[in-house]
C-alpha cells in the first residue's frame, strides 16, 4: 500500500470555487487542496483565510495557492472557472466564452501529466463537460459534470417540505440538461418506498398543480437566486463536495451527474444529467430509468437542444 494522500486541485476561486473549498475544509474530505486562479491575489488570500480556520476543522487539510504543475499528483481536478451567468442570460449564452477558457485550462492541466478525474461545474455544464472530455483525451468515465445534482437536491428539498418528510428520504430525480429543458421523473418519485403517485390518490390535500409548481420552482431556482443575490454558490458547492466524497471514498453512490451516454436513454455521444453510480474510478455505470412516453419525449427534446448548441460551437 502506498501512503499517497488525496489531493484535489480547484481551478477557479470565484463564488462557487471558494464556497466549495470552504465546504471541503468543513467536512474534512481531502488531505490536500490546491487553489489555482488567474487572479493570484484572490487565491492567495483564500488559501490564507481557509488555513486560519484549520484549528476548527474536523481533520487536517493542507491548503495552498499553486499552479498547473500541482495537477500532476492530483486525484481530482475541479473546474469552476469561467464567465458567470448574468441576470437575463441563459446558461447556454455562456457557451462560447467558456469553451475558449476551458481549452486553455485543460491543455495546461494535461501538460502536467494529470491522470485523475475531472469534475466540471462551470455552465453550461453538460456542454463544457463534453468539451473537457474532448480536450483532455481522458476516458469518458473520468470526466464528470455536476449535471442535475443540484436540481435533484432542490427537487427533493421542496418535495420533503410539501409532504413533511426528511428530504433524505425523498427519492426523486431531475434529469436532462442542467437548464431550461430539464425534466422531473415523476414516474420514479418515491417517499421512502412509496410512489408519490399513490400518495396523491390517497390524500385529497395533495394536488397535481402543487407538484407542477414545485418543478417550476426547481427549474427556475437559479434565476430567482441570481435576481436576489447575483449568483448561486452554496448549494452547488455542497453538491460538488458530495461528488468529491463519493469519488475519494469509493462509495458507489447514485448521483445525478452529467455523464457520457452510449445508447442509454436513446442518446449517443453526449454528456447530459442522468443518475449514475460514482466511485474511485469515476462513473462506474449509468443508471437507466424506464421513462414513460411523456418523459422520453421531454428527455429527447432536452438532448436535442444541447446537441444544437454543440454543433453551433463546433464541438460536434
Amino acid at each position: 500500500m502506498s501512503n499517497k494522500v488525496n489531493r484535489v486541485v480547484l481551478v477557479g476561486t470565484g463564488f462557487v470555487g471558494s464556497s466549495y473549498a470552504f465546504a471541503l475544509l468543513n467536512q474534512g474530505v481531502t488531505e490536500e487542496l490546491v487553489l489555482i486562479d488567474i487572479n493570484k491575489e484572490k487565491s492567495e488570500g483564500d488559501a490564507m483565510d481557509l488555513n486560519h480556520g484549520m484549528p476548527f476543522a474536523p481533520s487536517p487539510t493542507k491548503i495552498w495557492f499553486g499552479n498547473y504543475e500541482d495537477c500532476k499528483d492530483a486525484d481530482i481536478v475541479v473546474l469552476t472557472a469561467g464567465a458567470n451567468q448574468k441576470p437575463g442570460e441563459t446558461r447556454l449564452d455562456l457557451v462560447e466564452k467558456n469553451t475558449k477558457i476551458f481549452k486553455n485550462i485543460i491543455d495546461q492541466v494535461m501538460a502536467s501529466g494529470f491522470n485523475g478525474i475531472f469534475l466540471v461545474a462551470t455552465n453550461p455544464v453538460d456542454i463544457l463537460t463534453y468539451a473537457t472530455w474532448k480536450f483532455s483525451g481522458l476516458p469518458k468515465e473520468r470526466v464528470i459534470g455536476s449535471g442535475t445534482i443540484l436540481d435533484t437536491a432542490r427537487f427533493r428539498y421542496l418535495l420533503g417540505e410539501y409532504f413533511d418528510v426528511d428530504t433524505r428520504n425523498v427519492h426523486a430525480y431531475i434529469i436532462g440538461e442542467h437548464g431550461d429543458t430539464e425534466l422531473p421523473v415523476w414516474s420514479h418519485a418515491f417517499i421512502g418506498c412509496r410512489p408519490i403517485a399513490d400518495m396523491m390518490k390517497e390524500k385529497p390535500q395533495y394536488k397535481q398543480e402543487d407538484l407542477d409548481n414545485i418543478f417550476v420552482n426547481v427549474r427556475d431556482a437559479a434565476y430567482q437566486i441570481i435576481e436576489r443575490k447575483g449568483a448561486t454558490y452554496y448549494g452547488i458547492a455542497m453538491g460538488l463536495v458530495r461528488l468529491t466524497k463519493a469519488i475519494l471514498q469509493n462509495e458507489n453512490s447514485v448521483l445525478t451527474v452529467s455523464a457520457y451516454l452510449e445508447g442509454q436513454y436513446g442518446q449517443n455521444d453526449m454528456y447530459i444529467g442522468v443518475p449514475a453510480i460514482v466511485n474511485r474510478n469515476g462513473i462506474r455505470e449509468v443508471v437507466e430509468l424506464q421513462l414513460n412516453e411523456e418523459e422520453k419525449e421531454k428527455f429527447t427534446h432536452s438532448a436535442n437542444v444541447l446537441k444544437d448548441v454543440m454543433k453551433r460551437v463546433g464541438l460536434q
